[in-house]
């Protein structure tokens, strides 16, 4: 594989990183292109991977044609798409023109003002998620080309967890619930402080935009952000968290590739924490999640632009913080004619991650989902042509390269007439 990473923040880091991890003697990597818009960025995790495989570009992923010609001058064959969720119809465009396979980590919504985004159907959004890309499947296959969307973690190695669970867990699989949370905290810092776990443009994206869950009889239904607050209890040691809904892709994909599975409902809930939740709801307020550029002193600038540079960067927020993120399917449905309910899950330390991988612990998380993907399909374990999600492809190769690559999943079973008939 001639691998080119569009994005080299953390998420893109990570990614290189573990690729250089899973194959040291290039046996099935031949090239990885780190392209950024600032090269220097680049060049940093060139120094550190040192790597003839390995080479910097500089690259503006909103210029097609610039990667275009990266992709032409390397000869790349899949690209890894690790920017901003409003770069991707560019990023996704110039893989398809430039002839080579794509993935990315997520993918780009636009809802109606308010009050028209809350109500049932993809009506609440002028453009809904992958509205843009699944009309292009035909294209893509005719081309011989795979685009994988949504291959990170959350959606990702979660969709990929949904998959075993339909294939080998379930005879009939009725409600799968997400659930993500972390007990991950910093004791130096300040009660008032607001920390982002994740980029900061995309966090206010997903969580101030309505929320989608999936119901057979409704369709999608959208909610105001945070609604149905929860407190849901995560395994290995990280205890009760307070989980909001908030917009994500796996209503989508999940129930796109899985409803013949016996589905009734698919949503998604995430623990936030409070001085994030108020924070967020105050910049909706002033209207400082808003893209459209306004004039400050003869210089026209986005107001998310501007929050996502000033505020406190994920990265930037890691050193005095401990704890563990994890995220899951909690699963509902029947086995050998009994009721069964699961939690598959995966769980990533903070301090591990930065040792690991120098990135914080939801960062190289999604980096990892992505990357035993792209192996799966550099090796040709996963293959396919056309616009897939990863419930398309099979679950057991990637279960056991998680485990292989140290990126452990685990399984709680809960009381239930499955459980006490096989005694589990």
């Amino acid at each position: 594989m001639k691998l080119m990473v569009v994005g080299c923040g953390g998420v893109g880091k990570s990614i290189i990183k573990i690729m250089k991890e899973r194959d040291p003697e290039g046996t099935w990597l031949e090239k990885v292109i780190m392209a950024d818009y600032d090269l220097d960025v680049a060049k940093a995790i060139e120094e550190e991977v040192k790597d003839d495989r390995f080479k910097a570009e500089k690259v503006d992923a909103m210029d097609k044609q610039s990667m275009i010609d990266l992709i032409e001058k390397y000869g790349i064959d899949f690209v890894a798409d690790c920017a901003l969720p409003f770069m991707m119809k560019n990023i996704f465009d110039a893989a398809f023109e430039g002839g080579a396979s794509y993935c990315n980590m997520g993918v780009w919504s636009d809802p109606k003002p308010e009050p028209d985004c809350y109500g049932i159907g993809k009506d609440c959004f002028k453009e809904f998620m992958c509205d843009y890309n699944f009309p292009k499947h035909q294209a893509w296959e005719e081309k011989g080309l795979l685009a994988v969307m949504g291959l990170g973690i959350e959606p990702g190695t979660i969709d990929v967890f949904a998959r075993y669970a339909a294939d080998h867990l379930f005879d009939e699989l009725h409600t799968i619930d997400v659930k993500d949370g972390s007990n991950m905290e910093d004791p130096t810092c300040d009660p008032d402080e607001v920390a982002f776990a994740f980029n900061v443009w995309t966090v206010m994206d997903e969580c101030m935009n309505p929320n989608v869950t999936w119901y057979k009889d409704k369709g999608f239904v959208c909610d105001k952000p945070f609604c149905d607050e929860e407190t849901f209890e995560f395994p290995d040691g990280i205890g009760p968290v307070k989980l909001y809904k908030i917009e994500h892709e796996e209503p989508l994909f999940m129930s796109r590739a899985l409803a013949d599975r016996g589905l009734q409902r698919v949503s998604y809930k995430i623990g936030l924490d409070e001085n994030l939740v108020a924070a967020l709801k105050s910049l909706a307020a002033l209207g400082l999640r808003s893209t459209e550029p306004v004039e400050i002193n003869g210089t026209m600038i986005s107001p998310r632009d501007f929050v996502a540079k000033v505020a406190p960067q994920p990265d930037g927020i890691d050193e005095n913080v401990f704890g563990k993120t994890c995220g899951g399917v909690l699963c509902e449905g029947i086995k050998d004619g009994m009721k069964r309910k699961i939690f598959l899950y995966q769980t990533t330390d903070q301090q591990e991650s930065l040792d690991r991988f120098g990135t914080q612990a939801v960062v190289a998380q999604t980096g990892f989902g992505a990357a035993i993907g792209i192996e799966l399909i550099g090796r040709g374990i996963w293959t396919g042509t056309g616009i897939q999600t990863p419930e398309c492809f099979d679950a057991v190769p990637y279960m056991e390269l998680m485990q292989e690559a140290n990126f452990p999943y685990g399984m709680v079973e809960y009381d239930s007439e499955y459980k006490s008939a096989k005694g589990l």
